[in-house]
């Protein structure tokens, strides 16, 4: 008894959430060939994809085909008896194909074992391409870092011009300030474009962070949305997070615990600070009407100056009515 052997057939169905175009642009740089000759498989008509296969092959062409974004399914191939009248000599006008090419079931030119890459390749530098939440956060970790770095290192420069008094240098210091600045920020729109492209999103969507209000939490909602397991219409899934990549977005965790420790601790001081304040003026209101609350009593007890008619009358002596 022979080995039953399978077939991969496709009728055109995609995988949830892929674009058809997505699905022949992956199917393409799967089979090396263009895709126009992939258009003749989204026909609605089940094609065989490849045929004559053991149940594991069938599994592993399976397991590719569906990450270009298509719906394939393994089907029996069925038993065929040839007897040698029907075996006809047959060169087929490609190498690559085993049916004629005009025929609509006929499959692309390169084999199926051909995988597509499972991950793609990254471009930091580039409006191209998809980074997951860790590595988004990890790439502006290092946009950071280095910002700061170079920020230091402009600081000094500028402060031993100030010394000098130097315009000319402080112009060049402001001009390489601009273009640090500008540069730094193009990077950090890369970056925010190729996580939206992760999530599913146009890279358009960033200018929500210029916009009042959204922008204040769009930049959440970029770290927080999980991106797409699967390929889609920006290209296949980023590659797995490193362990630099894990260690550097955890670094975010230190500075917003920070942060929040030096908020809190200047809010209690600035409140502290208004308190000792407020104490102090009442203490010198308290004072200041001690002072005239005396002053005023010291006022009351003073008698009243003597005049110099008043001193005479009062130094005559008395007068002794028996010698009269």
């Amino acid at each position: 008894m022979s080995e039953v052997r399978y077939k991969i057939v496709f009728d055109g169905a995609l995988l949830p959430g892929v674009e058809a175009t997505t699905a022949k642009l992956n199917l393409a740089e799967l089979f090396k060939t263009d895709v126009a000759a992939i258009e003749r498989l989204f026909s609605g008509r089940p094609v065989a994809l490849k045929r004559d296969l053991s149940q594991a092959d069938a599994q592993t062409y399976l397991q590719a085909l569906t990450k270009t974004g298509i719906a394939a399914r393994i089907e029996n191939e069925p038993r065929v008896e040839l007897n040698l009248s029907d075996v006809h000599e047959h060169t087929p006008a490609h190498p690559a194909l085993s049916t004629d090419p005009e025929s609509p079931y006929a499959p692309p030119r390169a084999a199926v074992g051909e995988a597509l890459p499972e991950f793609a390749t990254l471009k930091a530098f580039s409006f191209e391409g998809r980074i997951g939440r860790l590595r988004y956060l990890a790439w502006t970790m290092v946009l950071m870092l280095v910002t700061l770095g170079i920020g230091a290192v402009l600081g000094i420069f500028g402060l031993a011009l100030i010394s000098t008094d130097s315009s000319a240098g402080l112009i060049l210091g402001g001009l390489l300030a601009f273009i640090l600045i500008v540069v730094l920020g193009f990077v950090s729109i890369q970056f925010s474009v190729q996580r939206l492209h992760d999530i599913g999103w146009s890279g358009w969507l960033w200018l929500l962070t210029l916009v009042p209000f959204v922008g204040s939490f769009f930049p959440f909602v970029m770290m927080i949305m999980p991106g797409n397991n699967t390929a889609n219409r920006y290209g296949a899934p980023p590659p797995p997070n490193s362990t630099a990549v894990k260690v550097l977005s955890a670094l975010w965790l230190v500075v917003v615990a920070i942060l929040f420790i030096g908020g809190l601790t200047g809010g209690l001081t600035a409140i502290q600070s208004e308190y000792e304040s407020a104490a102090e003026s009442r203490y010198e209101s308290d004072s200041v009407i001690t002072e005239e609350i005396e002053d005023q009593t010291a006022a009351e007890a003073e008698p009243a100056p003597i005049s110099a008619d008043d001193a005479a009358e009062e130094a005559r002596p008395p007068v002794d009515s028996a010698k009269e």
